[in-house]
């Protein structure tokens, strides 16, 4: 074993909760070393990577991130559709999508940041289902608008249109306007009583903020911005150096040490040539996403803690969850024109609340603003097109298309649980395997509440087809596996995200999120390593 790095607080991944948390400790002056299991790209390359792939392969999220064998995607790619790094099983599949590169998967995502409501962090108060948070949306408010001002969030002024109102600042920024599509949704939508509201989102709109420019749309956010407009955490590591952090890249954690005390005193990691390595220090913050934070407790199992770190209450891996999402692809009578700036810039959220809840999942309807060419091209060459009769037809379809998403909430299952495979990665660990199952208080929506209500609207918008996705998909929001609770015997952490085993290891992060509501995570992630981070400036100021 080579090197023996250590700093005050060692940090293993570099995305946004990791970043999150990294400056704030330096901003205190707490020396700070971050472990980053990919490697540490340019803009340039990814976008190069972008322009270069063939067109069957630019709607695939991680294309332009090749994997490094020591840091597989989670899913097989089209050239190597063996190469699964999750084993997956159940009615349901825990498909992913997460990049194990510097910055993390804000590099691939959308940009949305919804908020949770206060409702949705009580709903085995309120509605007599799943697990209530340790603590009330009074307490996370001021983490989002923290998080809000950190990532450059714009947002509507008007509170109307805000989601939740419950605000205590305004947005740092403006809304950006609704393509065509989006409009001619909204106008339809009013007319069936529903409300298509603005979506918060970590993209600058008009102006640069945090020394990024305007989006100027593109319409490539996922999988790359390619002017840098939408945050990604990789915007910041320059950053945390010039503050004094060290990053340390190719570097994938396999072990967590504890001491006599039960205490966490180290971390080991493999570099890209299998040699091993070790890492002191006096706090350990685990922010390598959902999967692979409980996927390495598991692996850290000794003799202190048979069943892996903090999980003396066996819920490490267990209640894992995500958005399950339905979609409908309409043909449409008349044009819409999708495509016009962020993919993802709107939605109708109301759907999510209701006292409906107590016997199914709610749902939150979005318009899905992706450009239609590519898809509409690949149906027009199935038929045999060629020359003005397939031009007109890709101008006709690309205009009169759309995909209006179904997102759910799912509630926290422990059957629904990650374990450690036997077949093993690159570096002879072993690999994820995840059993999955939706839950019928989640399909009982799609039944008879979603989908109902999204074939209503697919027939005001003019639709003359409707294609419902076969099967749940996933919306890649990674949730639950060290789940947060106040009893010990039935949780992970504690409400700062503080290992209730061990109390110099904190594992913030959608992992400790005990209900998931229907809008993505990320800002409520973010907003839990703001949290953590606060608690570990008061840990070591004590200390």
């Amino acid at each position: 074993m080579n090197s023996n790095n250590k700093a005050e607080v060692v940090i293993v991944g570099t995305g946004v909760v990791g970043v999150l948390i990294a400056e704030q400790l330096l901003d205190a002056g707490i020396p700070v070393l971050m472990l980053e299991a990919g490697p540490r790209v340019a803009r340039a390359e990814v976008v190069e990577n972008f322009r270069n792939l063939p067109l069957a392969l630019k709607g695939d999220p991680s294309s332009c991130y090749p994997p490094r064998p020591w840091a597989p995607h989670p899913m097989p790619s089209s050239e190597n559709p063996d190469d699964h790094y999750l084993e997956l099983s159940g009615p349901d599949k825990y498909a992913q999508t997460f990049i194990r590169y510097a910055g993390g998967s804000t590099w691939h995502w959308a940009g949305t940041c919804w908020r949770l409501t206060p409702e949705d962090m009580q709903l085995h108060t309120l509605y007599g289902v799943g697990r209530d948070w340790a603590f009330g949306y009074d307490v996370l408010e001021p983490y989002y608008t923290r998080v809000e001002h950190k990532l450059g969030i714009c947002g509507p002024s008007d509170p109307a249109l805000q989601w939740p109102p419950q605000r205590s600042a305004p947005y740092p920024m403006p809304a950006l306007p609704f393509s065509p599509g989006e409009q001619r949704f909204t106008d339809v939508v009013r007319e069936l009583g529903y409300h298509n509201i603005p979506t918060a989102q970590a993209r600058n709109s008009g102006m640069p903020y945090d020394e990024r420019p305007a989006c100027c749309a593109n319409n490539n956010c996922v999988p790359v911005c390619p002017v840098g407009a939408k945050y990604d955490a990789a915007t910041a590591l320059a950053r945390l150096e010039s503050k004094g952090a060290t990053i340390l890249t190719d570097a994938v954690v396999y072990r967590v040490e504890t001491d006599d005390a039960n205490r966490v005193n180290a971390v080991n990691y493999f570099d890209a040539n299998k040699v091993s390595h070790r890492v002191t220090g006096k706090i350990f913050v685990l922010a390598c996403n959902g999967i692979e934070t409980p996927k390495l407790l598991l692996m850290s199992a000794n003799s202190r803690n048979p069943h892996g770190l903090a999980n003396s209450s066996d819920q490490v891996g267990r209640n894992m969850m995500d958005h399950p999402q339905l979609t409908m692809t309409l043909t449409l009578s008349e044009p819409y024109w999708s495509g016009v700036g962020p993919v993802v810039n709107s939605g109708i959220m109301e759907t999510s609340q209701g006292s409906f809840r107590s016997e199914h999942a709610g749902a939150y309807f979005r318009y899905n603003n992706f450009a239609r060419n590519r898809f509409v091209t690949f149906a027009a060459l199935k038929k045999g097109l060629v020359g003005q009769a397939l031009d007109e037809e890709i101008r006709r379809m690309t205009a009169c298309t759309a995909d209006v998403v179904l997102a759910h909430e799912v509630l926290p299952d422990a059957d629904n649980r990650l374990t450690l495979s036997a077949k093993k990665d690159w570096l002879g660990l072993p690999r994820p395997s995840i059993h999955y199952d939706v839950g019928d208080y989640t399909r009982k929506s799609a039944e008879q509440y979603s989908l109902p209500i999204g074939r209503k609207i697919a027939e005001a918008m003019g639709a003359t087809d409707i294609k419902v996705s076969p099967a749940f998909a996933q919306s890649k929001h990674i949730m639950g596996g060290t789940i947060m609770g106040m009893d010990a015997a039935n949780s992970v952490v504690d409400p700062d995200c503080r290992a209730h085993d061990h109390d110099n290891l904190f594992l913030p992060g959608g992992g400790a999120m005990p209900s998931t509501a229907c809008g993505n995570s990320t800002l409520s992630m973010a907003a839990l390593g703001l949290k953590a981070a606060d608690a570990i400036v008061r840990q070591l100021q004590k200390a």
